[in-house]
């Protein structure tokens, strides 16, 4: 709208001002023509009876009668014919004179003329001089005698004035009616964008079902029709995507659920095996232990993968308690025989209480914790203690700290992926594969966020951070 605007207004000021020009020049040219042509019929009719040499009564007689030619009465003339002068009113200095215009005069027999402004007055300066034809062989002479005229020019200053008037007051309808063409173009081009941001944002929160009314045949409708498309195609790619991995989440389920009761069965019959290896050969002996730790691993399998499968499916809910958060964790490290390989640095108890699920908060730990432990060095420490964040919020902190070698930088952005491997030659590890990626969802699942880093005196540490409840004021006792 406001390029419209100022090419309209550009438009319209060239426009106006070539237009006054040319008024102007054609308003002055015409009064100046019409003031030399009348001068010179004046004059070639009066200077043949101009007795010569003149004299001073002679050049004033002259000099009036050139005056009388404006029947206005306004026409003021100075006639010098040597060191003499007179002119048609009396005591007249004739300032509007110039001396290059008197110049041009005495050196040249042609007619000049000159605007000249005077107190904030216009006038038209006209000189000639007077010739004589001695005969028509011998052609003409220069008297000697020289004519000044000067005309006031209001009334043409009357007309400019008037057509700067004219101008002026064109103008503001002009762009008065500019504006309202550029409201009207900029609505006619804004509005379609407007819904097409509208609509792209709501495909941006998730409603792909979002579409355009295509309306006309220009580019815009085009460019909506295109949308349409796009946005249809992309609903049913995510639809596809979303059947996809609602069937792969469900299949998993549905795997894990129908392992247990053979993988119980299973557990069952190596428990037996372990308590009889000892009788048995040695190949035996060894056979049955390496079934009895890969059956143990398979249900810890099993299990994460449900875990992960009800996070997936988004039916984990935390049944939140108010507890004391170091009493929690010390009964993460006693449960586990970790009181010992683990140094904990936790508050004093009743010290730091925070709402949370007991249960994922003792996963959460013992992932965290039994990670460090086994691919981290010893000593590991595990330490709790209360933050503040900007605005004011309190979060619970728990750190696990170990001494090994640390977690490689190109590493470090996908602990938390799902049976994501460092070492793509690395098939086979201890846990599931699911462990960090369950303490994530835990952990985002009570509102907080984990994070793994390297310590610069060596070795791994994983931050944790809980959101605390706000402390509430004191109430007063009311009797």
């Amino acid at each position: 709208m406001l390029a419209f605007t100022l090419v309209a207004a550009v438009t319209a000021a060239t426009t106006g001002a070539l237009t006054f020009r040319e008024a102007r020049t054609g308003v002055l040219q015409q009064s100046q023509d019409a003031v030399i042509q009348q001068l010179r019929a004046q004059v070639g009719r009066l200077a043949p009876d101009v007795a010569f040499p003149p004299g001073q009564g002679e050049l004033g007689r002259l000099a009036a009668d050139v005056a009388r030619a404006d029947p206005s009465g306004s026409w003021r003339v100075l006639v010098t014919y040597g060191d003499l002068s007179a002119t048609s009113v009396p005591g007249d200095p004739f300032q509007e004179l110039t001396p290059a215009l008197r110049g041009s005069v005495e050196s040249s027999m042609a007619t000049v003329f000159q605007r000249v402004a005077v107190d904030d007055r216009t006038a038209l300066v006209v000189g000639m001089s007077v010739a004589f034809a001695e005969a028509p062989a011998k052609g003409v002479y220069a008297s000697g005698i020289h004519v000044f005229l000067t005309v006031p020019q209001t009334t043409e200053r009357a007309y400019v004035d008037a057509l700067v008037t004219a101008a002026e007051r064109a103008a503001v309808p002009a762009l008065t009616l500019a504006v309202l063409l550029a409201l009207l173009a900029a609505r006619g081009v804004l509005r379609p964008v407007r819904a097409l941001r509208r609509a792209t944002r709501s495909i941006a929160e998730g409603h792909l079902d979002t579409r355009l009314a295509v309306d006309g045949s220009d580019e815009l409708a085009d460019l909506s029709h295109t949308f349409n498309e796009t946005a249809a195609a992309l609903e049913k790619s995510v639809a596809e995507l979303r059947g996809m991995e609602a069937r792969a989440r469900r299949f998993a389920a549905d795997v894990s659920h129908e392992l247990r009761t053979p993988l119980a069965a299973m557990s069952a019959v190596t428990d037996v095996l372990d308590e009889d290896a000892a009788r048995l050969d040695p190949d035996t002996a060894t056979a049955v232990r390496l079934i009895s730790e890969e059956t143990v691993k398979l249900a810890r399998l099993v299990d994460d993968l449900m875990e992960i499968s009800r996070f997936d499916a988004g039916a984990a809910v935390p049944h939140l308690d108010e507890i004391d958060l170091a009493e929690s964790l010390r009964r993460t490290l006693d449960a586990r025989a970790w009181t010992g390989p683990v140094g904990a640095d936790l508050p004093a108890p009743g010290a730091l209480r925070g709402l949370v699920d007991p249960r994922r908060l003792d996963v959460v730990v013992a992932n965290l914790v039994g990670n460090a432990l086994r691919h981290g060095a010893r000593p590991v420490a595990l330490r709790l203690y209360e933050a503040g964040e900007p605005g004011g919020a309190r979060v619970a902190v728990i750190e696990v700290l170990d001494s090994g070698p640390g977690i490689p930088d190109d590493v470090l952005p996908h602990v938390f992926e799902r049976f994501y491997k460092s070492d793509a030659a690395r098939t086979r590890t201890e846990g599931s594969g699911l462990g960090l990626a369950i303490t994530a969802e835990n952990v985002r699942l009570h509102g907080g966020t984990v994070r793994a880093a390297n310590r610069p005196e060596g070795g791994a540490v994983f931050t944790v951070r809980l959101p605390l409840p706000a402390d509430e004021p004191p109430r007063e006792d009311q009797w």
